[in-house]
């Protein structure tokens, strides 16, 4: 009879839910800065804050996705689990 050992590896994937974190902060920050850029004409028009407020989410979307599942993960959840995060 053969043995087999199988190991989960359920360590804590830190790197990624920090810049999960870091792409939510600085996209949701960039998403306000670009709002009050086009309200207030920064730069001499409004095409500069239209411009943040269209280029940010870019960030924001996947922080937000990320960080929803590293959060969901760690309440424990049911179908949520931290190799659910995609590694960096």
């Amino acid at each position: 009879m053969t043995e087999t050992t199988y190991t989960v590896n359920n360590r804590l994937p830190i790197k990624e839910i920090a810049l999960a974190v870091f792409l939510l902060v600085f996209g949701s920050t960039g998403i306000v800065l670009g709002i009050i850029m086009a309200s207030y004409k920064v730069g001499g028009d409004r095409t500069h804050g239209v411009f943040f407020t269209i280029l940010w989410p870019i960030l924001f979307i996947p922080g937000f996705y990320y960080t929803r599942i590293a959060y969901y993960a760690y309440k424990g959840y049911k179908d949520f689990s931290f190799s659910n995060v995609t590694p960096v």
